[in-house]
């Protein structure tokens, strides 16, 4: 075999394979929810913020909400994760298993653009979702009424829920409801 004969059974492998993957390839853009699912009989709590004191400063606070079922199971929950002083924050949903995981949890609120979250990873009894803190969601959380959580299962149906903001603002920027004192390791 010459080296030519070589070269151009290489690069027709190498072309056909570009081809079939592309044609098989699923494209971002083309994945879209198929229909709606409603979600219903999700209880929601209060805002509640925890902070986590380690042996020294910063302080590490959690600004939460949780929803769960009738059943007592988690439904969904959300949190604002920052540490004191530091000006930087993140984003995360929990959500339970049955997610489709290629396309991102998304968050508005109330009449607002949807910011995307993506999943960062999964455990036996839920998925997270998470990100660094856009600081425009933040405000807009800080002056707003609804939080608007769209999630798509594993069948491609979206599941849209609503949580309450009332409380948002105050329990953010107030004191927390508990400190818990312990060593973090980083």
């Amino acid at each position: 075999m010459h080296l030519s004969d070589h070269n151009s059974a290489c690069r027709w492998v190498c072309s056909a394979w570009l081809a079939a993957s592309a044609l098989t390839a699923p494209v971002f853009a083309e994945i879209a929810p198929r229909g709606q699912r409603s979600t219903v009989d999700i209880k929601y709590g209060e805002w509640k913020k925890l902070c986590f004191k380690a042996a020294g400063p910063p302080l590490l606070c959690r600004t939460s909400i949780s929803g769960i079922y009738e059943t007592g199971q988690m439904a969904v929950r959300i949190d604002l994760i920052e540490r004191e002083k530091s000006g930087n924050a993140r984003m995360q949903v929990f959500v339970p298993v049955g997610m489709y995981l290629r396309i991102p949890a998304k968050l508005k609120v109330d009449t607002g653009a949807y910011h995307p979250i993506p999943y960062s990873w999964c455990v036996s009894n839920g998925c997270i979702a998470g990100d660094v803190a856009n600081s425009k969601l933040v405000k807009e959380m800080e002056s707003g009424k609804t939080l608007t959580l769209e999630v798509v299962d594993s069948n491609l149906l979206s599941l849209t829920t609503s949580l309450p903001l009332a409380q948002f603002s105050t329990a953010h920027d107030g004191p927390p409801a508990q400190t818990l004192e312990q060593d973090i390791e980083e």
